[in-house]
């Protein structure tokens, strides 16, 4: 759409929290309504465009801010972006705030580590627990929820398309995107 409005959806939260499938849900439904939304998914970015960092807190908040950069870059020219990535430190993602401005919607994916951790397919916090992943955000690494993100995903009582509805909802009440069109 030439009158699509630029934004991005900042998902933080856990590993296994939620994060990719709800935004797969609204990227799946922002295309379906003709909207060009990119998604910076956490393990894609690491794998392309910060392969070779590590996962001390400097090397995360380098990964953070390639992320801002990118979606910043995106959504100041009109592209809808969404993050799905950890982000655990707040200060990295005030910054992220700071740079996008009101394009930046900060939707904070909430779990705990005890349910992530039964969701995990990977065997990551298992690993993490038994001390074989140092640095393990949750376990072993602080992870700085929100003070005051727009919106929280609650993904231990809510289905990821009860949650995707809400950010579709919040979108369109903003009129960031067009309402959906009855059926």
């Amino acid at each position: 759409m030439a009158d699509e409005k630029g934004f991005t959806l900042w998902f933080t939260g856990l590993s296994g929290a939620g994060k990719t499938t709800i935004s797969e849900i609204v990227g799946r439904e922002l295309r379906a309504r003709g909207s060009r939304v990119e998604v910076l998914d956490g393990d894609v970015v690491r794998e392309n465009l910060s392969k070779g960092l590590g996962f001390s807190k400097e090397d995360r908040d380098t990964n953070i801010r390639r992320i801002a950069f990118v979606a910043d870059l995106l959504s100041r020219n009109g592209v809808p972006v969404i993050t799905a990535a950890i982000s655990p430190y707040r200060e990295i993602r005030d910054e992220a705030r700071e740079l996008m401005g009101d394009r930046f919607i900060e939707v904070f994916v909430k779990a705990s580590v005890e349910v992530c951790a039964e969701r995990d397919v990977k065997g990551l916090y298992e690993k993490a627990f038994k001390g074989e992943i140092k640095e393990f955000t949750g376990v072993s690494d602080p992870y700085e929820p929100p003070l005051s993100p727009e919106l929280t995903l609650d993904t231990e009582h809510d289905s990821a398309e009860e949650d995707a509805a809400k950010i579709l909802t919040l979108l369109e009440e903003r009129q960031l995107i067009p309402a959906a069109q009855p059926a």
